[in-house]
Order: C-alpha cells, then structure tokens, then sequence
C-alpha cells in the first residue's frame, strides 16, 4: 500500500467521527448505522479520538456541573424476580441482606449525609416485583413526602414494575420528581437475563409514570454477555422514550448468581460505551453508577473523558462504592463542579426524539449493583 493510501486510512476514521461529533455539537442526532460505527471501533489511537468528542460534546451540553446521586436500600433482598444479574432474587443463594420496607429514621439519615456530600438526589430503592395500590403503597408514598419536606436533596425512587396510572399519580402527588426504571438490555438480549417480566412490561411502567409528569431515570447494564449491537439498541431506545437520567451499570458479577462466572469487560471497551451514549443522548445525564470501581479500577477519572456527566456514590445496593471523599477530591483534581441542581435538556430538543415541545413515548410502552430495582 503507497505511503498516501496509508495517510488516507488513517485519517478517514478521525474525520467521520469529527463529522459526527460537529454534527450533534449543532444540534443533530446520529442514527442507528452511525452509532453502530462508534461502537465497532477497535482501534486504541480511533477510540481514544471518539473519548476526546464525547468529552467536548459533554462540555459543551453540560458544561463542568456533575450530577451526583445516592440510594438508600429501602427493601433487601428476597425479590420474587429472576434478574440474572442481581444478588436480591430469591431465586439464588448469594448471602445478600434480607430485610423488610425500613423505617422514616434511616431515609432521614440518608438524606442528610447526601446534602452534607452535596449530592442532589437520593433513591429510595425497593427490592420486589413493583408498586400496586394498598398500605406499602402509603408507607412508601410517606417516606417521599417526609424526604420532601427535609428541603435538603431531592426525593427519588426505584420502587420496580407499575401496573396503573393511579399508582403513578400517587407517588408524584408525594413529591417524587424522577423515578428509576432501567430498561437493563435491548429487547432482543432482555429474555437472556430476565423471564419473570417482559421489557414491554417496563416500557408499560415508563409510560404511567411520564403520564403523571415524572422525570425518567433509566438506563442499563453492560458486560452480561450482550453484543456491541444490543448496547447500540439499548441507547437508542432509551433515546426514544425520553430518559432523563441514563445510569450506565457495569456488570459486577456476585458469587450465586447465573453471571457469577461472566467475563468483564475491558475497561476500554467501557469507556467506548459511555462515549456512544454521549454521542446518541447528547443532552441527557449520562450516569455512571454500579461496577465502575472493580472494572475500571485507576481509569474511572476517564468517564467524564468519554463524556459522563453524572456519578453514584456512596454504597450501592449490596456491595461497596470507594469513600465519597475520594470521588469529590476526583471532581476537583478535574476541574468539575458537582453543584448541579436542574433537569437541563432544553440545548437539543427536551426528550431527546428530536421534536421541542412533545415526545411520542409508547403508551404501552433490576445489576449486580444497578441504580434501580
């Protein structure tokens, strides 16, 4: 191969994802065969390029702010669903803590040490099938009204599947703002690691809940064994129904479980991931949240390079977090501000769906360690 042709292909990969990325910087969306490009690319130096346009297409929708978040694990244990993933499910023997819906005390405690941390929100996060009319309803309907009422940092929840748009109604007349409901995988790799609920069953969920005016939490986990495509897929449609939040879970296999044995990913591999999303949700808090400490290891200060603009700390559900010290003395070594207060998606088209004023969602339409249930 002559010495131009050589000088052509390795500039041709750095151009097309220029061009990509000075096209969402104004506003525009990437497609599906587009997205399929960033996530096929193999190359470190390519790779490397793609992180630096995700970074650049962060600061630009977001500026230097950082989202952080917490959650409280309101219900342990003894889930009557299968999720593959999650050391919660009754259906495996993993030594995960079982306990019942906890009282006002722990929630208030856990909102105060957030606020000391100065982290935005915390999740009440419930391990069972979902939320049905009756007294758990209330009691959980309490705890969002007294966490409210504290004024130090915004009450949210993950509190699994919904059947009604009154359930939904009730919790946002609680003063619940954004609910937590991954949908975890594509469509097509969902039943790989779940048969105990369908993905229409979760889309069904989102729709109540965006009907009752509650901003939507939802995102997924990475390293189950699902191809480049599913994680493609998977961004696309959480694109599609207007997620608010997007939690990027990274697999973080528990002993007991049918992915105790699943091979991580490699933390480039991750990184990648996280800049697609960016590229596909350009507005949208692109959350990093269980896994990252025990798969990223020394490269998790890369996430806000890839273009993360948003980060769990504390514990998650069953396993450790590093200390929130650690994670804050991170933000200031980089130069980011974690004092974040709003919802911002007005630069490219609120929801995302490319249209200003409306999002067609679907009216039919749990991690190892995941932000949600």
């Amino acid at each position: 191969m002559r010495a131009k042709e050589v000088d052509a292909k390795i500039t041709e990969i750095p151009r097309r994802i220029a061009a990509l990325g000075n096209r969402v910087l104004d506003g525009g969306l990437i497609d599906r065969e587009e997205a399929m490009f960033l996530f096929g690319l193999e190359n470190s130096a390519d790779i490397h390029t793609m992180l630096s346009w995700g970074n650049r297409i962060r600061e630009h929708y977001k500026g230097n702010k950082i989202h952080l978040c917490s959650i409280v694990n309101a219900k342990a244990g003894a889930c009557s669903e299968n999720c593959s993933f999650c050391s919660q499910s009754a259906a495996y023997q993993t030594g995960s803590p079982r306990y019942g819906f906890i009282d006002p005390e722990p929630v208030a405690d856990a909102g105060k040490e957030a606020n000391r941390n100065g982290v935005t929100a915390v999740g009440l996060v419930a391990a069972w099938r979902g939320l049905k009319e009756g007294p758990m309803l209330d009691e959980v309907c309490d705890r969002i009204a007294e966490m409210k009422e504290q004024g130090q940092t915004r009450p949210d929840a993950s509190l699994g599947l919904i059947e009604s748009q009154e359930v939904a109604d009730r919790l946002k007349e609680a003063g619940l703002e954004c609910y937590g409901h991954n949908l975890e995988s594509s469509k097509r790799f969902f039943p790989e690691h779940c048969t105990t609920h369908t993905y229409e069953d979760r889309l069904k969920t989102i729709g109540f809940l965006k009907k009752a005016g509650i901003k939507i939490c939802s995102g997924g986990i990475i390293g189950m064994g699902e191809t480049r495509e599913d994680r493609c897929d998977l961004a696309m449609s959480l694109r599609e129904i207007g997620a608010s939040v997007v939690p990027v879970n990274i697999l973080n296999p528990i002993e007991g479980t049918p992915l105790e044995n699943q091979e991580p990913l490699p933390p480039l591999e991750i990184l990648k991931t996280i800049a697609c999303f960016r590229f596909i949700m350009p507005t949208k808090e692109i959350m990093i949240a269980g896994g990252r400490t025990v798969n990223l290891r020394d490269l998790q200060c890369m996430i806000f390079q890839a273009g993360a603009s948003a980060l769990m700390v504390g514990n998650y559900l069953t396993t450790l977090n590093q200390p929130v010290e650690k994670d804050l003395q991170m933000l200031r070594d980089l130069g980011l501000d974690p004092d974040w207060d709003e919802f911002d998606e007005s630069e490219a088209g609120g929801c995302g769906c490319g249209e200003k004023d409306s999002c067609g969602t679907p009216e039919s339409v749990e991690v190892a360690e995941a932000v949600t249930a």
